[in-house]
């Protein structure tokens, strides 16, 4: 059996605040295999991006409590140096910013800011580094690359913004590549466009890939396995089938219950989650979502479920009973039939 590319054992990331302490990652554990594709599904604030921030080295020990173990093809990420970090970052760890438009540097042309990427990492002249920025715009499918190479970000529409970031994080031919949210603000063409290109490019450079979003939607067709987030914690994790067609944890039923259906009645409400997530600060006794959950039973409001596996792989953190969990799930997939 092969080593798993990254490995991430019970990581917490702890931020201190005047109002008290901020959990925001609180104890997740999971693994990524080379080529694989990780969805990571949840609301805002659950902390999908703070996690893979602080795997990718931008969340410092001297900014919150970081505990766990990150290992990264055998090396444990939270233990090296801050330049060895950096030359990791990049090089082999590449990741996608949720807004284009304030990761870009706004003063200066977008085929220097790849190319000045390049030139951090390799030993090679302006012109090959300029060359090789040219080329990857002309992969990532931006129309005219030597022209477009000397625009400013402003320049570009919010696609081509997203495209040329996309050119940049794999400029460098990573091993590993983290998409934060890549289809905020983007129409639903445009979404498809950048998905499909992520897929193209997965498998040009051999890459395993991590796409963060809010949406279940977006990531149905592009995801090999998928982890469902809420309050810091993972309360579902599992294969695409699991995960759409089998789920076991009440959040991603509501997750799934609110997607907009092309084949549902013009006329039929979407079904939100009823309630807000939790503040960070004070989370919840027992199951975090419990405030909000319909089949909440008393054990929900003082015991943690942990999350457990029901079939060796498809895990889900709730007490509800299997026998429970397969009726409810039956009556959800009958709802939306």
């Amino acid at each position: 059996m092969t080593e798993p590319l990254l490995e991430v054992k019970d990581l917490t990331v702890h931020f201190p605040t005047e109002d008290g302490l901020v959990k925001a990652v609180d104890g997740i554990s999971f693994s990524l295999e080379p080529g694989e594709t990780l969805g990571v599904v949840g609301e805002s604030g659950s902390g999908k991006s703070v996690s893979f921030l602080t795997v990718m080295g931008l969340i410092r020990s001297d900014q919150a409590v970081i505990t766990g173990e990150v290992f990264f093809q055998g090396q444990d990420l939270l233990k090296l140096p801050v330049e060895e970090m950096r030359n990791i970052r990049g090089a082999r760890i590449s990741m996608i910013f949720q807004d284009p438009m304030t990761s870009l540097h706004p003063y200066y042309k977008v085929g220097t800011q790849i190319s000045e990427a390049v030139r951090t990492h390799q030993k090679v002249s302006k012109q090959e580094a300029h060359d090789q920025a040219v080329e990857m715009l002309r992969k990532v499918g931006i129309p005219k690359p030597d022209e477009r190479a000397k625009q400013y970000p402003h320049e570009f529409s919010g696609g081509m913004r997203q495209r040329a970031m996309i050119a940049m994080a794999l400029s460098l031919n990573p091993d590993l590549l983290i998409a934060d949210e890549p289809t905020t603000a983007l129409d639903v063409t445009v979404q498809a466009q950048i998905l499909d290109l992520i897929d193209r490019l997965k498998q040009e450079f051999n890459a395993a890939v991590v796409i963060i979003t809010h949406d279940l939607g977006v990531v149905a067709e592009h995801c090999d396995t998928i982890q469902v987030m809420y309050a810091g914690k993972a309360v579902e994790f599992g294969d695409r089938h699991d995960i759409y067609y089998g789920s076991h944890h009440p959040y991603t039923w509501g997750l799934l219950r609110s997607i907009a259906r092309l084949d549902a009645d013009s006329n039929e409400r979407l079904h939100p989650i009823k309630g807000l997530p939790p503040s960070l600060i004070n989370v919840p006794p027992g199951c975090a979502f419990h405030p909000r959950c319909p089949y909440v039973m008393d054990i929900c409001r003082t015991e943690t479920p942990a999350l457990l596996p029901s079939d060796g792989h498809h895990a889900a953190a709730c007490h509800l009973s299997l026998a429970d969990k397969e009726r409810i799930l039956k009556e959800e997939v009958m709802s939306r039939s």
